[in-house]
């Protein structure tokens, strides 16, 4: 999956390096500033962090770590994308998009405590 640069600096091999509890959260960050945006009616500024998501959630399911979850990754990007820019034909909802995601952030926060304990 080809990506559109819009995160200077970032290229697969730093990405890769990320535990894929750290990857989807921060595509849910982007996702989350989109949801964000399009509630506050600035689709322009929604777009745009959505663009990032979708760039970083495509390093994502280019890492060989995360070729498992490839299914799960690829209709992640298929069902964000409907429910911003289709017809929504997943029937997804701002609050499941946030729940998704919330999983990722909780498992990321839990995972950077572990990690500064054993430092």
């Amino acid at each position: 999956m080809s990506t559109m640069k819009l995160h200077q600096g970032l290229d697969s091999k730093k990405w890769f390096e990320k535990s894929i509890v750290e990857q989807l959260a921060n595509v849910g960050s982007e996702i989350e500033r989109a949801l964000d945006f399009k509630k506050q009616n600035d689709e322009e500024r929604s777009l745009q962090a959505l663009y990032r998501g979708f760039e970083l959630l495509a390093y994502t399911i280019d890492d060989p770590k995360n070729k498992n979850r490839l299914k799960e990754l690829c209709r992640l990007y298929e069902a964000v994308g409907e429910y911003f820019l289709g017809d929504n034909l997943f029937e997804l909802t701002e609050s499941w998009i946030r729940k998704y995601f919330q999983y990722f952030f909780l498992a990321y926060a839990a995972e950077r405590e572990r990690q500064q304990r054993e430092n």
